[in-house]
């Protein structure tokens, strides 16, 4: 069930925080409907717990052997079974309730589902807060959920590209160079991939000659407007860096002609022909 911890995480969630407030609600009286709605909601939401429960720990072994989550996974699964304890409380709650339906003790048993409930809501949060730092500060997830090795190709892709943004904004030209480079050694074939090795030719290796060169023989798919829009305009980029005012103005202006409705050409143009424009 590892495959399917995701959705039947959300139906959880879902379920859980509207029944919860639902409850809250029908300790007023009224709509008369709320109070049933409540007790289904919870009853259902409480049975996700135990199906979310059980696929997280079956998706949790290839996740915990990344390098440093562990410690994450353990934290993770601690809140997420206190939840699935919680709520299974408030579920044999809204059972008493249920069989004392006629009695004046069912108010208590819902005031008494409300306040488990509450608490409920708030270790939910932090399962939820947990999952979400595993998934997205670990990439606890992401590739390899699937099994798929296209996935995590993906998620090595993205990686190298990060990683190469952050080496950039820290100075490390070559270092971010070096990552691109191996994003297109392992993904070359990919029209975006080269765009982004020409882009790191030109702006981290400082080399407008080599990525004119590369763009010249570069082949943007037909009816790809962002990726022609892209190319041409690193094009512009690389021929201004090279001192060809010009030129590089002449390129924006056919691929302005080409796309009239893209603000982000015209803004580029107006820059490039104001006076000392860069």
């Amino acid at each position: 069930m590892g495959a399917f911890h995701p959705q039947v995480v959300h139906f959880a969630v879902a379920l859980l925080v509207v029944g919860v407030g639902f409850r809250l609600v029908s300790l007023l009286g009224r709509p008369a409907w709320i109070g049933p709605a409540a007790a289904a909601l919870l009853l259902g939401g409480t049975l996700a717990t135990f199906a979310a429960v059980k696929s997280g720990d079956d998706a949790h072994g290839p996740v915990e052997r990344i390098p440093g989550v562990r410690s994450v996974v353990v934290e993770h699964e601690e809140w997420a079974h206190q939840t699935r304890n919680v709520f299974g409380a408030v579920a044999l709650l809204e059972l008493i309730a249920l069989a004392l339906r006629k009695s004046p003790k069912a108010k208590l048993a819902h005031v008494a589902v409300a306040v488990v409930g509450l608490f409920g809501v708030y270790s939910l949060y932090r399962t939820g807060e947990h999952g979400g730092e595993l998934v997205y500060a670990y990439a606890g997830g992401p590739g390899i959920r699937s099994g798929d090795p296209q996935d995590v190709g993906r998620l090595l892709l993205a990686g190298l590209y990060h990683q190469a943004q952050l080496d950039r904004k820290a100075g490390k030209a070559a270092e971010a160079a070096q990552l691109i480079d191996e994003a297109a050694r392992r993904f070359g074939s990919s029209p975006e991939v080269q765009l982004l090795q020409i882009e790191s030719r030109l702006v981290d290796r400082k080399d407008a000659a080599g990525a004119l060169q590369a763009l010249t023989a570069l082949q943007v798919p037909a009816g790809s407007a962002p990726l022609q829009t892209r190319a041409a305009m690193l094009k512009a980029d690389a021929l201004l860096a090279d001192g060809r005012r010009d030129d590089a103005i002449a390129t924006l202006q056919q691929l302005s002609q080409q796309f009239p409705a893209s603000t982000r050409i015209k803004q580029r143009l107006e820059q490039l022909t104001r006076p000392g424009g860069q």
